[in-house]
């Protein structure tokens, strides 16, 4: 059934899953690395889209998970690092809060981390549109949810270390709850149950892994086995120090850190398979949107690679703001095929609202583009320019050009190196735009030998950041005025 040939009564389920630091690279169906085993990822993409040239709007999660909730920037509302990130405030209504409005039953399952998030705060799935919801307040420790372990027992037992792991309860809507196994698989049974439900709305299901995030040899005693791979410690605050722990924990002192990653995605792919299944099972698969994204680039300190991007997590290079977007919509997107038009996850939310049948209010605050037309032909170009921004370093990206600028004197910069061990360039740089799966040359710089170029880019960021600044003033000062 073509897209024109679907009723235009017939909403669809909605179901988004974002992971979090997977690898570009890291996906069965590229071919980078024999020892990546994403079957069910793979078959995902041969149902659907794949989006090559996908971009979330930070290389971190805070920022990027705050727009992509909203399909507003998240500069509008003055959210650019870890420092001064934050969920977006009331008058920025959220995506499931209008899909709610539209007759959706909503559920989140996962990680939460938009910026200093507090119980009970709007950053909570319950302040901000989801009726049902199951999730931990990475915010409250160091953006980490233990992958095995959220009890009060395991907080008294971890002591100072507790934090660092994040081991505190769960919360089950505005409760606390105990959860004593592997978070993959309980976000995807909570999902379920939503899925489940008697209620005959259509369903907008949000799941939210913290995997494959560090620390990732946390997993069953089952999977090590399975794995022939050993038990790695925790942070223990009686016997060291954590930054010098930490330097052994990340790439490259860690030791079967590769394959404790790989076994993490496994788990991940396998959920998500089971998900799927679950949808066909149910006959809902055929009139269900899925998306599959990860909130920003694979880190290199937690074994992920964006092969054959440069860069990682942390940087406004490629592989720190590329994610692998995948789409299915029986029906509607042409199974096995690939897109290199440029998109934003922020295109997502208008997508979804318009497959909802929600029509925007004039004036709405949103920065995506409804990917809906391109959906018949994979040659669609979407956006012309898209922008990146966290402050000591901004990137400005068009179909043809990549002009990327970093403080050479950002602290920022000298502590990712020294804890992070990821060095985010210094400088400017102009790259060309090639027709590889890489998609642009961050290998050369051409800034000189096309200073207009560089002019021309320069002038659309700065645009471009003065309107998202008078936008944060505005919703600050109406804000204050109540």
């Amino acid at each position: 059934m073509s897209a024109s040939a679907r009723p235009a009564a017939v909403r669809p389920n909605i179901v988004l899953i974002v992971s979090d630091d997977h690898g570009f690279g890291d996906l069965g169906f590229r071919g980078t690395d024999p020892a990546v085993s994403t079957p069910h990822l793979d078959r995902l993409a041969a149902d659907g889209r794949v989006y090559d040239n996908a971009y979330v709007t930070a290389p971190i999660c805070s920022p990027s998970r705050a727009g992509l909730l909203t399909g507003a920037h998240q500069a509008r509302w003055g959210a650019h690092w870890f420092t001064d990130s934050r969920v977006a405030p009331p008058q920025v209504p959220t995506l499931p809060e209008r899909l709610l409005e539209s007759g959706y039953r909503t559920g989140y399952f996962g990680k939460i981390h938009y910026g200093p998030d507090e119980p009970g705060s709007r950053a909570c799935p319950p302040r901000h549109g989801f009726e049902t919801s199951f999730y931990g307040l990475a915010a409250q420790s160091m953006g980490r949810l233990h992958y095995l372990h959220h009890s009060r027992a395991h907080e008294e037992a971890y002591g100072e270390a507790a934090r660092a792991h994040g081991v505190s309860p769960m919360w089950e809507g505005e409760e606390q709850v105990d959860c004593e196994r592997h978070l993959t698989e309980e976000f995807i049974d909570r999902a379920i149950g939503v899925i489940d439900q008697p209620d005959e709305r259509p369903f907008f299901a949000m799941v939210a892994f913290n995997a494959v995030h560090n620390f990732t040899w946390q997993l069953p005693q089952h999977e090590l086995d399975a794995r022939g791979l050993p038990q790695h410690p925790d942070f223990d605050a009686d016997v060291s120090e954590y930054l010098d722990w930490y330097d052994g924990a990340v790439e490259p002192n860690l030791e079967n850190g590769r394959e404790y990653y790989l076994a993490q995605l496994e788990i991940m792919d396998r959920e998500i398979g089971r998900l799927r299944a679950h949808l066909e099972e149910r006959g809902l698969a055929e009139n269900t949107l899925l998306v599959y994204m990860t909130d920003n680039g694979g880190s290199h300190c937690n074994h992920g690679r964006n092969t054959p991007l440069q860069g990682s997590k942390y940087t406004l290079f490629e592989g720190g703001i590329r994610t692998p977007m995948l789409l299915s919509w029986p029906g509607v997107i042409e199974p096995g095929t690939v897109s290199s038009a440029l998109v934003s996850a922020l295109d997502l939310t208008p997508t979804f609202l318009a497959a909802a049948g929600r029509e925007a209010p004039a004036g709405e605050m949103c920065d995506g583009i409804d990917l809906r037309p391109s959906f018949a032909d994979p040659a669609a170009e979407v956006h012309d320019v898209l922008h990146h921004d966290t402050g000591f370093q901004w990137a400005v990206r068009t179909r043809d050009w990549k002009l990327r600028w970093v403080d050479p004197e950002a602290p920022e910069r000298q502590a990712l190196q020294q804890v992070e061990h990821t060095d985010i360039g210094a400088g400017l740089q102009l790259s060309p735009a090639t027709a590889t799966l890489a998609g642009l040359d961050e290998t050369v710089d051409l800034s000189a030998q096309h200073p207009e170029v560089v002019a021309e880019l320069t002038a659309c960021h700065e645009a471009w950041r003065t309107r998202m600044r008078e936008c944060a003033t505005a919703l600050a000062e109406g804000a204050a005025a109540g």
